[in-house]
Formats: C-alpha cells, structure tokens, sequence
C-alpha cells in the first residue's frame, strides 16, 4: 500500500556512479545500474538518508512523496538472497576456471622473463599469487593469512609506472573496479576474508576519478561488520601517475586504522 512519506531521490544527472552510497545504505536500497545509482524498491528505503553525507555530487536527497511503505521484512529477505547470490558455490573459487586456481609463488626477479619487453630493459613481477582479482580470492586462501593486503583500483597499475616495486612489493595483491563490479558483493567478500584472517596491514590505492572513491568505504563497511580493525591507508593516483594523496584528505587514512570508532 502506498503512503506519502520520506524516501530518497537521485539525480540522473548529478548522479556519477561512484557508488560510496551504496555501502552506507544498511537495507540495500541502492545498487548501481548502468554506471548509475538506483533505488532497488520503494520499500527497502527507510527514508532517513544514511547515504546523503557519502555522495559527493549532491545526487541524493530526500523528498515526500507517495511510495510503498517501508517494509522490514521485505529488506532482510533481499539482504539475505543479495549475500547468497554474492557467495561463491564453491568453498575454494567462485569460479571454474582453471586458469584461476590459487597459487602461492616467489616474485620474478628480472632474469626469469620468458621474453625480454619490447623497450626497455626487463622489469621484475612482485605477484606472489593467483588469482589477484577480488571476486576469485576465497576467503581462505593461504596467502591471505598476515598479509599485508593492496586493495587496488585495476586502472592503477597502468597509470602508476613503478606500481610493483612501491605498492606492489611484499604485499598481497586484491584488484578490482568499484564502479563496473557488484558493490555489495565486495562488502560481503571483503567480510568475509576480514573474518577469517588476522591481517597485518591494508593498502588502499585508487584513481582520483570519482567512481574510486567507493572502495575505501566499501572496505570500511566490511570492518564494520566484522567489528575489526587494521592498521590502513588509503593512496590516491592522478591519471598522470603521481601520487595525490595529501590533495585529498577525505581518502586518506594514514596513520589511522580503518574501521575503528
């Protein structure tokens, strides 16, 4: 039954895509839907703008207007079926492939390249596993264990030239898109992974566009969960692959532990 009450609104057109609201709704009420944040159902949405303070366009307010009531039950039914979804079928890869099976190994120094690059001299992998991308690491994965974890954008890399040798090296490598992959399905695998792991440090390292700002909140809403805290940082890269992390003091979490009230 509608009623006219308080419910969010989202601006198309202010709305970017960067998706920090998502993870500050606690009822799942916004996904992100073709590079967009959309209301799921009227009636998951409660009305009182957690995720106002998370956008950084402006695209959220609230308005009164006829909707469905919120429902609760509604809520912790599609809570429930979004975290099933998001589970792996199986408890070691989400995936079948085999070109995904978790491997533990030695970084490459520079003379064990099967072929030399095509300009330059060769340069050294720091990859000490597979896989690296976020939605194919279980949470169980041996190297997991007191790692000390970098939670990538997959555009830095590209844009950050020395990226194995200053980020890369020594750490275990998570690599992901916020903005193109299910937000919520992050929360839940970095959840989980946060639960079965004692980890030592984490690095967060994203682009200065906007759609990144999303991950440092996502691992936030992860350790929220958890009730865990680690000692964190979040780097910022300009497209040009120079660090801006002092330019942007709401990303970075130096000196801080993420997660800890």
């Amino acid at each position: 039954m509608k009623v006219t009450r308080k419910i969010i609104e989202i601006d198309d057109e202010l709305c970017d895509g960067c998706g920090q609201c998502v993870p500050s709704c606690a009822e799942g009420a916004i996904e992100i839907v073709n590079g967009k944040a959309e209301l799921v159902a009227d009636n998951y949405c409660d009305g009182l703008g957690a995720c106002l303070g998370e956008c950084p366009t402006g695209a959220l307010t609230i308005v009164e207007r006829k909707a469905e009531a919120f429902d609760e039950v509604a809520v912790n039914k599609h809570l429930n079926s979004t975290k099933q979804r998001d589970e792996p079928l199986e408890p070691t890869l989400p995936c079948g492939c085999s070109s995904a099976e978790i491997e533990s190994f030695e970084p490459c120094s520079s003379h064990q390249n099967a072929l030399p690059p095509l300009i330059g001299g060769p340069t050294a992998s720091a990859l000490s596993h597979w896989p690296a991308q976020i939605q194919l690491v279980p949470p169980d994965a041996p190297f997991l264990k007191k790692a000390d974890l970098l939670i990538a954008a997959d555009c830095t890399p590209f844009a950050y030239g020395n990226f194995h040798e200053d980020f890369l090296k020594g750490r275990v490598a998570l690599v992901g898109c916020p903005k193109f992959d299910d937000v919520n399905s992050y929360i839940h695998k970095f959840a989980d992974i946060f639960s079965a792991n004692d980890i030592n440090s984490i690095l967060v390292l994203v682009m200065e566009v906007p759609c990144c700002r999303g991950l440092p909140k996502i691992v936030e809403k992860a350790l929220e969960m958890t009730k865990k805290s680690f000692p964190a940082k979040v780097v910022e890269i300009s497209r040009r692959g120079t660090i801006l992390a002092d330019q942007t003091p709401d990303l970075s979490f130096a000196d801080n532990r993420i997660g800890e009230k």
